[in-house]
């Protein structure tokens, strides 16, 4: 990691790409739960799931990842902590991707760390829209430059402080330590690698959307040799379903939530309700898988990687591929992992999908 006059905005936290990770708990603040993640070394190259924690968060505690209840979100990260059962204390948090500016830039290689870093800094007032001393920024060189032999492709994020800084008071606030500031994109792709080793080839040379469907939005991202090739954003996500039960079956949203996740609904809830909506995500899903066709070079989808709440559904990866008419998978990032006697296989089958970003998130603590 190149070090310099950007270290100083990173003095509650340590900066997105810090190596040598101490132990630490992957927790993700979504809109609609804190989910903690806690991964140990199981020697031989292998790792452990140690244990995890889901807390549902208050309506509105957390809208398009702006904190808007701190008090509700700090009670939810001690609730989740105490469930978690764990002795640590160092957390490793993320930003929401619309939090993050991000940009591979190329700069001349061979240079110091000095040097490096300023040039970092000149080529990021071009694409940052605020002062620098608004913001926290790092960078990580990811490596040669593919078309030009002279340059090294460097990885620049920064975010406003008031974003990282809400963060830093939830850990604080619930006598936690926020060691490591992440974006969910970044998290969700370490925990996608964790998956991809498992296809066939291990993924190389296929295009592979890894389609994260939260509460309100549904988040595209096709992955091509471990590089973000294509990312897309559409307003759809288990909150349509959560309606859907509250218009047909005359609930409340919190009563239609909860009888969502339970059951115990009446029996015409699968054909006229839950059936509709899986056809309508998997129409949403097509829609993006065009857009992505009609704004690149490639006219295939490989696979299909479903996360998030939503994709737990039963039938809901079927429906997706007679849909999309491509191969579809759950996620699971922690399917070739070790498990602790903590750990309630049955549960997680039902939880990995929603824990990719924790998992990702977890993984920080093995950092080379």
């Amino acid at each position: 990691m190149a070090k310099g006059k950007f270290r100083r905005n990173f003095d509650a936290i340590e900066g997105l790409f810090k190596p040598k990770m101490p132990p630490l708990i992957g927790a993700d603040i979504s809109s609609s739960a804190v989910k903690m993640v806690e991964v140990a070394d199981a020697g031989k190259g292998g790792y452990r799931l140690e244990r995890y924690a889901i807390e549902p968060l208050p309506a509105e505690s957390v809208v398009e990842g702006n904190i808007n209840n701190l008090d509700a979100v700090i009670e939810a990260v001690k609730r989740c902590h105490k469930k978690l059962g764990s002795n640590f204390k160092n957390l490793a948090l993320a930003l929401p991707n619309a939090a993050v500016i991000s940009k591979k830039i190329l700069v001349p290689a061979g240079q110091s760390d000095d040097d490096l870093g300023n040039e970092v800094e000149l080529q990021a007032n071009e694409y940052i829209p605020f002062s620098l001393d608004e913001v926290n920024l790092d960078y990580q060189v990811v490596g040669p430059a593919p078309n030009s032999p002279e340059d090294v492709e460097v990885l620049i994020a920064a975010s406003r402080k008031d974003k990282i800084e809400d963060r830093v008071a939830v850990a604080e606030g619930a006598g936690l330590k926020a060691l490591v500031m992440d974006v969910d994109l970044f998290a969700a792709q370490s925990a996608f690698e964790l998956i991809e080793i498992a296809m066939p080839e291990r993924g190389h040379d296929q295009n592979i959307a890894v389609v994260d469907i939260g509460a309100s939005t549904m988040n595209v991202n096709v992955m091509r040799n471990d590089q973000s090739i294509y990312m897309r954003e559409q307003p759809f996500g288990g909150v349509q379903l959560t309606q859907e039960i509250q218009n047909k079956f005359g609930l409340s949203a919190e009563e239609a939530e909860a009888a969502k996740r339970a059951g115990g609904l009446p029996e015409n809830y699968e054909s006229e309700v839950l059936q509709p909506f899986m056809d309508s995500l998997g129409l949403e899903i097509a829609r993006a898988i065009q857009f992505f066709f009609s704004s690149t070079q490639y006219n295939k989808v490989d696979h299909i990687v479903l996360s998030g709440g939503c994709a737990a559904i039963p039938g809901m990866d079927e429906a997706v591929a007679k849909r999309t008419q491509v191969e579809t998978s759950v996620a699971n990032p922690f399917a070739n992992m070790g498990m602790s006697s903590h750990i309630r296989r049955k549960n997680l089958e039902q939880d990995a999908p929603s824990l990719m970003v924790a998992c990702g998130l977890a993984m920080r603590r093995f950092d080379k």
